[in-house]
């Protein structure tokens, strides 16, 4: 039953244009756009001797499962908790929780995919090289995917209406961007500000997708911060909620 749910889930989100344009394409046509601009491509001091094109590399990766996690999962659970499909459904042998699953593996592959097709185009397009530690990289990717899922069901259990969980994922949304890099990569930052934004979850991914993508193991320090986000977002978002 389970399975079946999944696949039902995986089809709906298949018919969403919107969900599949800024989850899957958006962060790699904005390294596109990044790339394409010559002085981007070239080595700058400020950055260690890596390119501009280079470190945002990381910062699309993350763009996709911010967007999926805090933008489009809250959106379809507060909308089906609007419409009275999770209250229908708990009268029946598929489980509430069976959707969440569900939601979360949709939109976790979804992040996931994304992030395989910005490393594509990073290397493909613009030389940019392949994670020095893949086994590292993984591990962060797998992180941040999961905190994001966490803070999103945050998102859905405070949310009783669409047009909250929008105005809440919003509010969420844009200093998450900040935190991973999007306007500033972190290695750009001033020192304080950059220790102050590791400690928050996704400037914690930023740095250690950072790290694992120059060839070295992912801060433990930064993979602690993630798995303490994780544990606090999900108790979180268990104890608040609500099917009906």
């Amino acid at each position: 039953m389970n399975t079946a749910v999944l696949r039902t889930e995986a089809r709906l989100f298949r018919r969403e244009p919107g969900a599949l344009f800024w989850i899957l394409l958006f962060p790699s046509l904005l390294l596109v756009i990044l790339g394409s601009v010559p002085s981007f491509r070239q080595p700058s001091d400020d950055l260690g001797g890596l390119r501009t094109v280079d470190v945002y590399v990381p910062v699309a990766v993350l763009l996709g499962l911010i967007v999926g996690g805090l933008q489009s999962m809250p959106q379809t659970l507060t909308g089906y908790r609007e419409r009275g499909i999770l209250r229908r459904m708990a009268v029946t042998p598929v489980r509430p929780s069976a959707l969440l699953s569900a939601q979360m593996s949709v939109y976790g592959g979804a992040s996931l995919a994304s992030a395989l097709l910005v490393l594509a185009v990073g290397r493909l397009g613009f030389g940019v090289r392949l994670p020095g530690q893949p086994a590292g990289y993984a591990l962060a990717l797998v992180a941040a995917v999961l905190v994001a899922l966490a803070l999103g069901s945050v998102v859905s259990a405070l949310s009783r209406t669409t047009k909250i969980a929008g105005a809440i994922g919003s509010v969420v949304f844009f200093p998450s961007m900040f935190c991973a890099g999007v306007w500033a990569p972190v290695q750009t930052m001033p020192h304080t500000l950059a220790r102050i934004v590791g400690c928050t979850p996704f400037g914690a991914a930023a740095q250690a997708l950072d790290r694992a993508a120059a060839g070295h193991w992912p801060g433990w320090s930064h993979l602690g911060v993630l798995a303490v986000w994780i544990l606090l977002l999900t108790g979180a978002a268990s104890r608040w909620f609500r099917w009906e």
